[in-house]
């Protein structure tokens, strides 16, 4: 208590709280009087002992309190990831039965992965296609047009994929002259078109590309994200066709964002074609139609590049098929996974994240498992691939009859099974090596970093939810 000079008379002040305790107890010291009668040279006072001591208590009370929730969130934690690793124990049993315990799962941080150096030509002045560089493995591949599977010819459901047997499936492996199950199939007369309607000016356009670079946005999942145009050669851009896929939901939410085309159809380098009539309910599975049957949109191309929506083209495309189909001798080439290389991981992964029905991931799993699949065995020297596992956001090829095939068959995986083409792609490639030992099949696979120095990765707008089952 404090006192202080009112009228004329020495008055008490009252004060309350944790403040009133300590300027009290500096009133009562040898300067009280003086701080109550010259408020001016109080700060001087704030020296005491006392003082000091009360301020240490208080920040001990706040470390304590700050320990303590540092504590509650570390054992919140801990809970966390115990669960996790219950969960993925159940989803393993279930797709491995015998198979040895998992390895604890790993810390929920989310790894850091950085671009690396990819050694691009200078220019494109400075680039030339090697002579005979298209003498890789020859023969006469044939698309079926309409179905003519009698068990089926009768059929009120058409279907973009066609409905190709198992002995038919088994046949297309071979790589030799032969018609294959490929997308586009057509309905029976009478019937409704089976999907992925383009204008007959979009064709048009679309045959006269000699290299092409395409993408898709279905159902409004991405934002358009334009090739970076500096770092694009006047080359490129007078001789390779950029084509953006998109249903009409998609291009009025784009136009809505300012992106409209122009008269010829055009959002910067990108030729906006529209897709009607999409073949599947699924968004995923509709866009690999692009994404795997480059060939068949562009049957005059002779190479093509695929780049994922989420992703931002950052290099000339002569540059990047240079260095990866010319300088490796490649017919096809495809960066692997970031963090996992063996499909018995990527199934996991899957389920633990909801990514597909479940019952569809085991049937796909143990149809592949039944055929040969086996698990990647990094230190096996005679492994043909870095990993089985790829990141399949980005991919060059050359249109070879090689090429095309395994389009082709990793397509057809999709179609009879499930969306998630990574499961699919080790299994593929093996089969199609194994069918044809004397025929060799180029396959580049790149670094994951490689692939982000050529692109930029974004975040899709949203992530389409799968089919019921």
């Amino acid at each position: 208590m404090a006192l202080y000079k009112y009228n004329g008379e020495w008055l008490q002040e009252r004060r309350s709280g944790l403040i009133g305790v300590i300027l009290n107890s500096v009133a009562r010291s040898g300067q009280g009087f003086r701080v109550g009668r010259r408020g001016r040279r109080f700060p001087r006072n704030f020296l005491k002992p006392r003082f000091f001591r009360w301020l240490l208590f208080l920040l001990a009370v706040f470390f304590l309190l700050v320990f303590a929730t540092f504590c509650l969130n570390l054992l919140s934690n801990g809970n966390e990831e115990e669960n996790n690793l219950l969960l993925s124990q159940e989803v393993h049993d279930e797709i491995s039965g015998s198979y040895a315990a998992l390895t604890p799962p790993k810390s929920k941080r989310r790894k850091q992965h950085f671009p690396c150096e990819v050694k691009l030509a200078a220019a494109v002045d400075n680039i030339l296609e090697p002579k005979n560089y298209m003498n890789f493995t020859q023969f006469s591949l044939e698309y079926l047009e309409r179905e003519v599977n009698p068990l089926h010819a009768n059929s009120l459901e058409s279907r973009f994929g066609g409905y190709q047997t198992l002995a038919e499936r088994e046949k297309s492996f071979f790589a030799r002259n032969q018609t294959i199950h490929c997308g586009f199939v057509k309905g029976l007369p009478g019937l409704s078109s089976t999907g992925f309607e383009l204008s007959e000016n979009d064709k048009a356009y679309m045959n006269t590309c000699r290299i092409a670079v395409s993408s898709c946005i279905f159902g409004s999942s991405d934002f358009l994200r334009r090739p970076t145009s500096r770092l694009i050669s006047e080359f490129s851009k007078q001789n390779v066709c950029f084509v953006m896929f998109v249903d009409e939901q998609t291009l009025s939410k784009l136009s809505s964002e300012g992106h409209t085309p122009d008269d010829k159809g055009y959002v910067g380098l990108w030729k906006i074609v529209v897709v009607r009539n999409l073949p599947y309910l699924d968004m995923r599975k509709t866009g690999k139609v692009p994404k795997f049957l480059s060939h068949r949109l562009f049957p005059s191309s002779r190479y093509s590049i695929w780049i994922d929506s989420k992703m931002r083209l950052n290099a000339d495309p002569m540059l990047i098929i240079e260095f990866f189909m010319w300088r490796m001798r490649a017919e096809y080439a495809i960066s692997n996974h970031y963090d996992r290389h063996c499909v018995w991981e990527e199934v996991l992964q899957n389920k633990r994240l909801n990514k597909y029905n479940h019952t569809a991931i085991d049937d796909q799993f143990k149809f592949y498992q039944s055929d040969g699949l086996r698990k990647f065995d990094p230190s096996d020297p005679n492994t043909p691939l870095p990993s089985y596992v790829p990141e399949g956001s980005f991919i060059i090829r050359a249109h070879t009859p090689m090429s095309n095939l395994f389009s082709c068959l990793w397509f057809n995986e999709v179609d009879r099974f499930t969306s998630r083409d990574q499961l699919s792609f080790a299994y593929t490639y093996l089969k199609l090596r194994r069918m044809n030992p004397d025929k060799p099949f180029h396959l580049n696979m790149f670094k994951d970093c490689q692939r982000r120095t050529l692109a930029k990765l974004f975040r899709h707008r949203t992530v389409p939810s799968f089919p019921p089952p």
